[in-house]
Parts: C-alpha cells; structure tokens; sequence
C-alpha cells in the first residue's frame, strides 16, 4: 500500500497517473498547496523540501519525495514501465530528467508569467514562452515516427504529459506540434490516465488537445 501526497498539479499528477498504471493500492492525501499545508510538520517529515508529491510505501516503511524519483522507485520496484537492459533504462531516465531539468521548471515559470501574472513582467513573458515553445519543438521532433518518447510506454510519457496537458497556460498551440499533439491525444484515451488527473480531487474537464 502506498500513502500518495500530492495536490492538482503536473508533478502530483505524474505519480498518480503512474500508480493508476500499474494498479497498485494507494491512498491519496490531499496536500492543499494553496492554504499552505506543505508546510505542516507532519509533511516536512517526509518531504523536507515542502513540495508535493511525495509517497510513503506501508510495504517497506520508505519515504521518498521529488516526482522523478518517486516514479523510478516504483517503477523499479514493480518492474513496469521503465526498461530493464541499461540502454534502454539510460534512454527513459534521460527524458524523465529532461521532463525534471527542463520542461517542469520552463512550464511552471510560463504559468507564472503568462497565467498568474500577465502584464507584470513582458520580458520574462516573452523569454519562458519562447522556451517553452523550443522544448515542445524538442518533443515533437522525437516523437516523429514513435507512439511514444522512448518506444514502449514509460515514465517519460507520464512524466511529461501533465505539463503538457496545461498548454493552454503556457500559450501554445498544439496544432503547432502535430507529432507531440498526436501522442497528447494517445496518452488521453488511456483510462488510467484520466483516472490519474483528477486526484486528489476531481477536477474539471481534462484539455482536449
């Protein structure tokens, strides 16, 4: 059993999405970002870093936080999802860092600017939406000719999609990106998927794409 704690965002919803996929029990703690409640003692003991999501595994007594490790350790332990030969491991640990060291942070800064707070600060409008637009011309171009970012279906798919689910925060246009809209569309039909982004509270319609 895994205790899940996590809140409406793209990095929460990585793990959820994930832990639907591979049909393990988990609970759900709802961590409301918005009243502050990453900063209760009683979460800094498991994510000291007071960010969401982080997990407790009942089975094994560990605690990890950060998205990307969380997903590599449950991926590793139940054998899905992420390779098992070192190339192919080394191939879906590069994109989930490139999800970690690129996509997540440029994204998030674009919300800041372009969603929250427009208007105050056109340079770094201008800046995170020109990155933003670069590494979705990045995905696009390695999705020519694939289903999915590595081959099979793997972390790097749940990894990245959140963030791309909330193009319009970032003011892209999908139809931009036509591969990288394609695999949207592909990992959206997938019923753990939607399962996975209204958690830990249902949430409106998801983006079409």
């Amino acid at each position: 059993m895994i205790d899940l704690y996590t809140w409406t965002t793209p990095n929460g919803r990585k793990v959820s999405i994930l832990l639907e996929e591979l049909g393990v029990d988990y609970t759900a703690h709802a961590i409301n970002i918005g009243k502050d409640e990453q900063f209760a003692p009683e979460f800094l003991k498991i994510s000291p870093n007071n960010k969401i999501p982080a997990i407790v595994d009942r089975d094994t007594g560990t605690s990890v936080m950060e998205s990307g490790a969380i997903m590599f350790y449950l991926a590793d332990k139940h054998g899905k999802f992420l390779p098992s030969d070192a190339a192919g491991r080394a191939e879906v640990m590069e994109w989930l860092m490139w999800q970690m060291g690129g996509l997540g942070p440029m994204a998030g800064q674009a919300h800041h600017f372009l969603h929250f707070n427009r208007g105050k600060a056109p340079y770094a409008e201008e800046r995170y939406a020109a990155e933003v637009k670069r590494l979705y011309s990045v995905l696009n171009t390695r999705l020519e000719g694939r289903d999915y970012i590595c081959g099979d279906y793997s972390i790097a798919d749940m990894a990245c999609w959140p963030w791309v689910s909330r193009y319009e925060w970032q003011g892209v246009d999908l139809a931009d990106f036509p591969n990288l809209r394609a695999w949207y569309q592909r990992l959206l039909a997938r019923p753990a998927v939607q399962k996975g982004y209204h958690v830990p509270k249902q949430m409106g319609e998801i983006p079409a794409g």
